[in-house]
């Protein structure tokens, strides 16, 4: 059996090349993840749902001969339907919810050969940025238990952390394959809008603003399966640019002189914490020590506003979903059904006539003109992913208390990452710093609409320049 050290030093591009080249078998690397989640998961909470039973029959039956055969995989418990298993979107509406079919990306994720033998916690709905929720308590962060390993992919970001597999299923109509990524060290990139596919049954996530993609150890993982799952369906509502040659093979060329951006000032007003202004400051000179053009701008845009309306646009979807879940129950959806900030929002989105909705994707449209135009100057923005160190646990919880004070400290905390969501911009965090507490802050490099080659040509320079692949929490 291929040892645990072994397993850890590879990346899912080369634990894939192992089983290629028949020097282990997929039998042998799901025992290790298995094994591995056995010892780790009970401390961190990450994998919620397990489907080992829906992995071994993927391997007796026989793995197609895609990119990633015989690697394990883990699912989001949000936004990924895999026939004959429950999806619950961290809600207990929809615990016994078992689904008729495979949404389409996850029929790619099976033809790139993975076995899938679980689900990642996410909390409700994927409507804050820590995985804790009534229905399966809290996910714990593999740098300090007692921190958040953020959301909504939490479970994703703390499992790969924890070394229970090289890569795994994320999705972020927020921030939420970022803001885990920052939290938890790892690389993290959100694909331009509809990169990748929604369906069948929905067209767009959240107007537009959610995709799926993935948390990896790698630059070159990430490549790698964007290139299995991007691409649009038959049917889909629009699609991304097409993209000019594989996203492996923009990880090998170089990014050559860019003009990059730089700011830590969040258009909706927020405190920065020192040790995220200094990260991106340091950042800005390894940046130029590779040769870069970099100075410090950032567009003009109306935070407010674009709060607002993307607030507008979130709270009628998970209203939405809400009622389609208890609608399974054959009744009204009711307040003890969802966590209090989820009720708050679906009281929200009733109070709003249906034009609320029409204006609010009007500044969406707008956000991405501005957005545009500013990077017509540029190549690249570099940010803060978030604003401060991982939280502490229960502060941004759907379940807190103090319901006020919970959307300012999750305001706070995440003001820059939902910009890119709303303009549908590719935006990645890259894990170049480590504070003095050994706690991981995140870098965000934001590219022009389409042109995912950019942000992996410079992620695959940074990754060179400062690497983080060995870079492991004490767990």
């Amino acid at each position: 059996m291929l040892s645990y050290a072994e397993y850890a030093n590879h990346d899912a591009t080369g634990l894939a090349e192992l089983v290629r080249t028949k020097k282990v078998t997929a039998q042998e690397l799901l025992e290790t993840a298995l094994a591995r989640s056995s010892a780790v998961n009970p401390k961190i909470n990450a994998i919620v749902i397990d489907h080992e039973d829906v992995a071994r029959k993927q391997i007796k039956d026989g793995l197609p001969n895609g990119a990633f055969s015989g690697v394990p995989f883990l699912l989001k418990d949000l936004g990924a339907s895999l026939k004959g298993t429950v999806t619950t979107g961290g809600m207990r509406l929809m615990r016994e919810a078992v689904a008729d079919y495979d949404t389409t990306y996850v029929e790619r994720i099976k033809a790139a050969g993975f076995t899938i033998f679980g689900k990642t916690h996410s909390p409700e709905l994927g409507a804050t940025t820590t995985s804790e929720s009534r229905l399966f308590g809290k996910t714990r962060n593999p740098w300090n238990l007692e921190r958040i390993a953020g959301g909504s992919s939490g479970g994703a970001a703390a499992a790969v952390a924890a070394g229970i597999l090289p890569l795994a299923h994320a999705t972020d109509g927020g921030g939420s394959i970022r803001i885990p990524a920052s939290c938890c060290g790892l690389f993290g990139l959100k694909p331009t809008r509809a990169r990748t596919p929604s369906g069948p049954k929905r067209g767009e996530g959240w107007g537009g603003m959610s995709i799926g993609h993935c948390v990896s150890r790698s630059v070159r993982d990430s490549a790698a399966l964007l290139d299995a799952t991007a691409g649009p369906a038959l049917g889909d509502p629009y699609y991304a640019p097409k993209q000019e040659r594989p996203y492996l093979e923009e990880v090998k060329r170089s990014p050559g002189k860019l003009r990059i951006a730089f700011s830590t000032t969040p258009a909706i007003k927020a405190t920065v914490h020192p040790d995220c202004v200094e990260a991106i400051r340091d950042v800005a000179k390894l940046l130029e020590s590779l040769g870069h053009h970099v100075e410090e701008a950032a567009p003009s845009l109306n935070g407010m506003e674009i709060m607002n309306a993307q607030g507008v646009v979130i709270s009628a979807n998970i209203a939405a979903a809400i009622d389609e879940a208890a609608a399974l129950h054959g009744r009204p959806a009711r307040a003890d059904d969802v966590e209090k900030a989820n009720w708050f929002r679906v009281e929200r989105a009733r109070e709003v006539d249906s034009s609320a909705y029409a204006k609010a994707m009007v500044v969406v449209h707008q956000v991405g003109r501005t957005m545009a135009e500013f990077m017509e100057n540029y190549d690249v923005l570099l940010q803060p992913t978030v604003t401060q160190p991982p939280l502490k646990l229960g502060v941004v919880n759907l379940d807190r208390e103090d319901l006020e004070g919970m959307f300012r400290d999750l305001i706070g905390f995440v003001p820059f990452t939902g910009l890119y969501n709303i303009s549908g911009q590719p935006s990645m965090n890259v894990p170049l710093v480590w504070n003095a507490d050994n706690l991981p802050i995140g870098t965000m490099f934001t590219g022009r609409f389409g042109d995912e080659p950019t942000l992996f040509r410079l992620a695959a320079q940074l990754e060179q320049a400062r690497p983080w692949f060995d870079k492991r929490p004490p767990i």
